[in-house]
């Protein structure tokens, strides 16, 4: 596994660009240019949810990372503060290299509960990384998944 440093993405036209290598580019389920162009402001990197891992100058896996203050959540039944990460995405060719697993382990760095929907076909990963079924307290379409901090483990009913 390599270990990489994983760069808050500026929420400019470089990453806007490096967006449109990844495999699933126009798959409206990782669709993170739409969301990227809404915000463009040069350079701004202090409000960018857009997290990513660069090998040399490629950027080859990424990440949205929003933060939900408890007085917003609905979908637990005891408000809590959690993370919202969606469009994990790692290039085809960089896969297997342990790049996702690290994108995950900075997210769960934050030691928050993480909600994810995962992709089709996706559903090891997301278990081996220690996530599970998780059922909202708001009907949600998509099949979320959970992943909870060592000191939420009380907690872990929906």
């Amino acid at each position: 596994m390599e270990i990489m440093p994983i760069e808050k993405l500026s929420i400019n036209f470089k990453t806007l660009e490096d967006f449109k290598s990844f495999k699933e580019y126009g798959n409206q389920e990782l669709q993170m240019l739409d969301d990227l162009k809404g915000s463009i402001v040069e350079n701004d990197c202090k409000h960018s949810p857009f997290y990513g891992i660069y090998y040399g100058d490629k950027l080859v896996a990424r990440m949205s990372l929003y933060h939900t203050d408890k007085k917003f959540d609905y979908l637990f039944d005891n408000k809590r503060d959690y993370l919202l990460l969606s469009k994990l995405e790692v290039l085809p060719q960089f896969r297997e290299r342990g790049f996702g697993k690290n994108l995950i382990g900075f997210a769960k760095s934050f030691n928050l509960p993480i909600i994810t929907s995962p992709r089709i076909n996706s559903g090891g990963f997301w278990n081996r990384m220690g996530f599970m079924p998780f059922t909202p307290i708001t009907d949600m379409p998509e099949k979320l998944l959970v992943w909870y901090p060592d000191h939420l483990t009380e907690n872990k009913i929906n």
